[in-house]
């Protein structure tokens, strides 16, 4: 019987469901059979549905064994806002230290980073290193994810922050909802060095908004690649030419799917994916 490889083992082609392709609490049992029945090498996790998991009683050894049953792994940890602040709150810390017990506890590859972050950009980079030095002690690499709500709206922007922050486990997260429907010019995506591209998050939807909230319909209306509208077959070249090898990731985020058993819808992210690679 095949055994799950191990998250820091996953490479280029390697296909991750990310958390938020289903709802934040979906079933964990169907985000397992779906991810394993599309052929995903592993899943990522929300800090605040592992905490839900483990208040519920579902142990990390029993979901170790969920996993391995499936012969999945848990690579990706999602994700670390409010890492930037001079005075972090409680609930930021407790989210971080929930972040390491994970990758302790799964050899997790990757933790996912967000802003705003503080306006001083050398600030910003400083926080950024630091929360990559910490997360270095648990095995972890740290994608910072640009974001065109927040303060950091494309990739060069984000390139600069963990390039001034100048670790080695420190890189960008690059997602195609965000750089369609952001800067949208491929040539940003080419530029950023492949050995900094610690993240790709992959899907589809129309080229106009379908709600007046960016972020509600950020989480919302996402579609299977290849059944939008986006250029993913220029967003997946232009990947390909910075030479990266990390896993390429789903989040196909669509709230048709929050409340139900999302197998087929997988599965259709999964193969069209793989279209493009």
């Amino acid at each position: 019987m095949p055994t799950a490889r191990k998250p820091h083992d996953l490479r280029a082609r390697d296909i991750v469901l990310s958390h938020f392709t289903l709802g934040r609490h979906h079933d964990i049992t169907n985000r397992l059979d779906a991810a394993a029945a599309a052929g995903c090498a592993a899943i990522g996790l929300y800090i605040r549905d592992y905490q839900r998991l483990l208040s519920e009683g579902t142990a990390p050894g029993e979901l170790t064994e969920m996993l391995d049953a499936r012969n999945l792994c848990l690579a990706e940890i999602e994700a670390l806002r409010g890492w930037s602040d001079a005075t972090p709150t409680d609930d930021y810390l407790e989210q971080e230290r929930t972040a390491f017990e994970m990758a302790n506890a799964f050899e997790c590859r990757y933790v996912q980073a967000i802003g705003p972050t503080v306006d001083d950009p050398r600030a910003a980079a400083a926080g950024f290193a630091a929360l990559c030095d910490r997360a270095a002690d648990h095995g972890l690499v740290v994608g910072f994810e640009f974001l065109p709500f927040t303060n950091v709206v494309d990739a060069t922007a984000a390139l600069r922050l963990v390039q001034d922050a100048d670790r080695a486990n420190g890189g960008v997260c690059v997602d195609i909802w965000h750089h369609q429907r952001g800067a949208n010019d491929l040539a940003l995506i080419r530029a950023i060095p492949g050995d900094r591209v610690m993240g790709i998050q992959m899907s589809d939807g129309p080229l106009t908004p379908t709600l007046d909230s960016y972020y509600d319909d950020t989480l919302r209306t996402r579609v299977p690649p290849g059944e939008g509208e986006m250029d993913v077959a220029g967003f997946v070249e232009a990947v390909q030419s910075t030479g990266t090898a990390v896993p390429w990731s789903l989040e196909v985020c669509n709230e048709a799917n929050w409340d139900k058993d999302a197998t087929e819808f997988v599965q259709a992210s999964a193969d069209g994916l793989r279209r493009f690679l």
